[in-house]
């Protein structure tokens, strides 16, 4: 029995022993435990206060003016209320030098309550106030619908902003909750540690920052549904004037084809490509004003104003571009008055110049020519092959000859060969005649219909269209002049050959001389007469 009882005596011993340790242990662990998890809180604290004061975040930054601004007036009012009791007080020279140093003190402060006066009673004043919305543009024509959609981007953009401001501020206080919630489990795992002040500050800014995005949020709501219905209006306007551009546009192409389907008609009755080609520059110009007149009607927003605008600007206008104004109303009487076409061959005189060539084009402001090789060419310029721009002006100032004008291709030409006075001028003549009217028949028979055809524009006295022979006296014989009628395209090649026979037909004949300066040379010696004598007086 005695065995027996100092066994059970030592399993207790044991089993005591075996319990301490084990509580030992989880003790331990749970010490261990709370010694990681404070770390584990305080490097996540420490990490959110870095986060907190390296961002440089503008709702931080004004709530850390919100606190400088308030702290600046309480150390103010401290100052302000020490200097008054020091006042009171019996004057000394260590009380003298505090006020002095409280007085600069004050200063300091009011200069920085100053700096912070835009914070006033609410830290987040400026921030909560949306940017102001512009008057929004009318949209009158489509030249104002890159204006709306700039406008739209620009609201779109502002509204954004102030959503990013709310978004940035929920951000920021989901940050500082959990910084509020580390505070608590560090302050409960430790109950020594003291963050009763940060935890205070950080509750006091979290409930600054709850407000500020209730008014923030309601705040977008507003102006959200403002920059809804601005929207809306300047859609509806685009809208209209986008349907407003496809009519116009419409119409247009609408002018056009019946202007392509005019010129069609017209070039179907009209096979002269000369009157053809002026009567599509006409239309095109028509076309071309009746389509600047619509969109002028269309576009603008106050005609009436462009025509006032341009009345007393007219006269101006008229003085510095007379030469400009001038050549258009020239063009005008060209293509109406149809004294000069496409094709036509011209000689234009100006400033002791003399231009012939066929017109190439007639724009609004300009005749373009190309010089030919023509009897002026030879006899004047000595140049040719160039292209000549002759302002529609000229036609009011200086001479413009036509060469072919109307119905006519010829013009007439004359050949001049003199012969002796003793020259049988009468076989002459007729075989000048019969030369010229031998070349020339062709042109004579064309130039008698042409005539004709212009008896019902024209009033024509002299309708003689064959050869012309004439025979004046000179000093130095007889001038035969024969005139006839040759292509005014082709007018030196004719007189060349007409030319050339009238000399090999007068050569060939015994009594017909032609005529040329001559000098008379003595080559014996001259008698020199001589002189009476001179009697004396």
């Amino acid at each position: 029995m005695k065995w027996c009882s100092v066994f059970v005596l030592l399993f207790c011993v044991l089993l005591n022993g075996a319990d301490a340790a084990s509580k030992n242990d989880t003790q331990f662990i749970e010490n261990q435990s709370k010694e990681v998890a404070i770390q584990d809180a305080q490097h996540e604290l420490e990490q959110i206060n870095k986060e907190l004061t390296k961002d440089s975040s503008i709702w931080t930054k004004s709530y850390n003016s919100y606190i400088a601004y308030q702290g600046s007036r309480k150390s103010l009012r401290e100052v302000q209320r020490r200097i008054s009791e020091l006042k009171y007080r019996t004057p000394t020279t260590e009380r003298r030098l505090e006020i002095e140093a409280l007085q600069a003190k004050e200063k300091i402060l009011t200069d920085q309550i100053d700096g912070f006066r835009t914070q006033g009673t609410s830290p987040f004043a400026n921030l909560l106030k949306p940017d102001a919305i512009e008057d929004a543009p009318k949209i009158t024509n489509p030249f104002g619908i890159i204006t709306g959609f700039s406008y739209i981007k620009r609201l779109d953009s502002q509204y954004n902003d102030y959503e990013l401001k709310a978004q940035e501020l929920q951000e920021l206080t989901e940050v500082m909750k959990r910084q509020v919630a580390l505070y608590r489990q560090l302050m409960k795992l430790n109950p020594k540690a003291d963050y009763e002040v940060e935890l205070d500050a950080t509750l006091l800014q979290i409930e600054k920052f709850k407000l500020a995005l209730d008014t923030l949020t309601s705040t977008a709501d507003v102006y959200g549904k403002r920059v809804e219905s601005i929207e809306a209006k300047i859609n509806k306007e685009i809208k209209d004037q986008i349907y407003k551009l496809l009519n116009i546009s419409l119409m247009i192409l609408v002018l056009f084809l019946i202007a392509f389907a005019i010129k069609r008609i017209v070039k179907r009755y009209i096979t002269d490509n000369e009157r053809f080609y002026m009567a599509n520059k006409i239309l095109t110009f028509v076309t071309v004003t009746v389509v600047i007149v619509v969109l002028l009607f269309t576009f603008m927003d106050n005609v009436g104003y462009l025509a006032t605008v341009l009345g007393f600007a007219s006269a101006g206008l008229a003085i510095a571009l007379r030469d400009w104004f001038m050549s258009i109303i020239g063009w005008f009487v060209i293509m109406f008055g149809g004294s000069i076409h496409v094709g036509d061959r011209i000689r234009v005189e100006k400033d002791g110049m003399i231009y012939l060539g066929d017109v190439l084009d007639i724009s609004l402001q300009r005749i373009t020519i190309h010089e030919d090789v023509t009897l002026t060419t030879v006899m004047h310029n000595r140049r040719a092959g160039r292209v000549v721009f002759i302002p529609n002006n000229y036609i009011f100032t200086s001479l413009i000859a036509n060469y072919t004008h109307g119905t006519l291709s010829t013009v007439w030409d004359g050949v001049d060969v003199t012969i002796t006075f003793d020259s049988n001028h009468k076989k002459a003549t007729h075989i000048a005649k019969e030369i010229c009217r031998k070349y020339a028949k062709g042109y004579t028979e064309m130039t008698r219909k042409q005539i004709n055809k212009l008896r019902d524009r024209y009033s024509l006295k002299n309708a003689n269209v064959e050869p012309r022979i004439f025979t004046f006296i000179e000093p130095n014989g007889l001038k035969v002049s024969s005139w006839y009628l040759t292509n005014a395209y082709a007018t030196l090649t004719l007189r060349s050959t007409i030319s050339a026979d009238i000399i090999d037909a007068f050569n060939a004949e015994h009594d017909i001389t032609i005529a040329y300066p001559t000098q008379t040379f003595y080559t014996g010696p001259i008698e020199k007469k001589q002189q009476p004598p001179m009697e004396d007086a």
